[in-house]
């Protein structure tokens, strides 16, 4: 399967929890799926249809800090601005907080999209991950050929909810999987397992009901060999029925 490989790298990111509003943001430890999509259309430059796209990562960072920001809570107002006659119409208060950070990230997103290499070697927009000041640099684009194989390694990256009941590494996070802007920005939320340590194919095969002698998946030749096994990819998507166990699709 030829695939676009696309790899950035930036010094700060932070992928907000969306149900926290004061006083404490945490950051996930992987980029939610609706945060690839929004730097997929930013770079093509418009909203493309998410039907149909697939795509897998491998995410990786330095190090993790806490940094102090504030806000400006805002509410309605009369009467005048001090010692001049302008009305006033609101007033407020700076509200700090303090923010968790990603030091030095690094994507490499894989996408089942070729024919936009172009529009990533020339993106529309300022390419971000995360904030819109978390500016990123594309170093490296290019098509690359997956391949079938009965190995594998797993490891910074994003699997599907199932693929919690076989690993024996990661934990489950509910992400924002999609944000319909054509509704208002209606958020679709899903399950997913954050694999932050390496996990070989053999360690959770054992625990599902699959063989490993016929059991395939998709790997990227070009990444280091670890015991004889090449980098896994959990290939996801943005709409539709969630992703069944695209590991071996």
């Amino acid at each position: 399967m030829r695939v676009l490989k696309v790899v950035a790298e930036g010094l700060t990111t932070s992928f907000r929890y969306p149900h926290f509003m004061h006083g404490v943001q945490p950051t996930f430890e992987m980029p939610p799926p609706a945060t690839i999509y929004g730097h997929i259309c930013s770079a093509l430059g418009e909203w493309v249809s998410p039907e149909g796209i697939e795509f897998a990562y491998h995410f990786t960072y330095q190090g993790k800090f806490n940094d102090v920001e504030h806000v400006h809570v805002l509410a309605p107002s009369t009467g005048k601005v001090r010692d001049t006659q302008y009305p006033k119409v609101l007033e407020g208060e700076v509200n700090p907080f303090r923010r968790t950070l990603l030091f030095k990230p690094r994507l490499v997103l894989y996408i089942n999209r070729p024919e936009w290499e172009d529009a990533f070697r020339s993106p529309r927009y300022a390419v971000v991950l995360g904030r819109s000041q978390d500016l990123f640099t594309y170093t490296s684009i290019g098509v690359v050929e997956l391949v079938r194989a009965k190995r594998a390694y797993f490891e910074h990256t994003l699997a599907p909810y199932q693929m919690a009941l076989q690993a024996k590494q990661g934990y489950v996070v509910l992400m924002p999987r999609f944000l319909d802007y054509a509704r208002g920005r209606v958020p679709t939320f899903a399950r997913y397992l954050v694999l932050n340590r390496r996990v070989q194919t053999y360690e959770f095969l054992q625990f599902a009901d699959l063989s490993p002698k016929s059991t395939e998946f998709w790997v990227d030749p070009t990444t280091p060999e670890v015991n004889g096994a090449h980098l896994g990819l959990a290939f996801l998507t943005f709409v539709g029925e969630y992703d069944d166990n695209p590991l071996m699709a």
